[in-house]
């Protein structure tokens, strides 16, 4: 499956020049990790964001967020951003959402 080229870089712009963040092809798109955990990535035209358990049922109830299902059975704290929902307000919130989140947990 291929992956938003420009959506990509909508995130490499959010993102900016951390030396934590490394990109790595992952579930058919391209996933952004901080210190080794996945943050956000990008799948189609759509952005994953990794929120945590906590956080999933809020951020589940903002637009254009659906649950992340890759195999049948949806992934817990995990979110779908559709890309309609992305303005850049949108995105900038989602990735330091998932950035946070990812910056929470032991390096890998």
């Amino acid at each position: 499956m291929a992956f938003d080229e420009g959506l990509a870089e909508r995130v490499r712009a959010c993102l900016g020049a951390d030396p934590a963040i490394a990109e790595k092809r992952m579930f058919g798109g391209l996933a952004f990790l901080r210190a080794g955990n996945m943050a956000v990535g990008v799948i189609g035209d759509d952005l994953v964001v990794r929120v945590g358990p906590d956080a999933a049922a809020a951020a589940l109830a903002r637009p254009g967020a659906r649950p992340l299902d890759l195999t049948g059975r949806p992934m817990r704290g995990w979110v779908v951003v559709d890309a309609s929902a992305l303005t850049a307000e949108a995105l900038a919130g989602w990735v330091d959402e998932g950035r946070a989140f990812a910056a929470a947990l032991p390096p890998k």
